[in-house]
């Protein structure tokens, strides 16, 4: 089985056990990390998360992943928050912080560029609006989207 593979299927014995407990699976990732395999999933809810959230749902999935013994080989969990920079992933992420500040990276040039930093205005019909130094919108189609999160902005804290 390949990383992605290992990923997926890690996702989906994941995913039903977060929905019982109100939780959202923000981002799994299964790679090769110096020591080892790391298989790292972020976590949240509307309320936000504490550490003993992590620590529970790491144990009870950690348990589930040895016993359906998802990765054959010797690897770490890491269940964790997704933080102030929380990457985003989908249609639902941009249009829930539409407003906020955020750092795009594409596949692909648009208007001869791959990185955005801006105010993100929304997002319609698999492409979003990113406004880049106050006044140049660019649409951006989300399948184009290599990598995108919100940007830390100290006076939201």
């Amino acid at each position: 089985m390949d990383k992605r593979a290992i990923a997926q299927k890690a996702e989906s014995i994941l995913e039903p056990l977060l929905e019982g407990e109100g939780f959202l699976l923000v981002d799994i990732d299964y790679k090769w990390e110096r020591g080892g395999w790391t298989l790292r999933a972020l976590i949240d809810r509307e309320e936000g998360i504490t550490l003993d959230d992590c620590a529970r749902v790491s144990r009870e999935f950690g348990q589930v992943l040895d016993v359906e013994d998802v990765i054959p080989t010797a690897y770490r969990l890491e269940v964790s928050s997704p933080g102030l920079d929380r990457p985003l992933k989908n249609e639902k992420d941009f249009i829930t912080y539409a407003g906020r500040q955020v750092r795009i990276r594409t596949r692909e040039q648009i208007s001869g560029r791959r990185n955005f930093k801006g105010a993100l205005l929304g997002c319609a019909d698999g492409t979003i609006m990113v406004e880049v130094e106050g006044s140049t919108v660019f649409t951006i189609p989300l399948s184009f989207i290599l990598k995108a999160n919100l940007v830390i902005e100290l006076n939201r804290l």
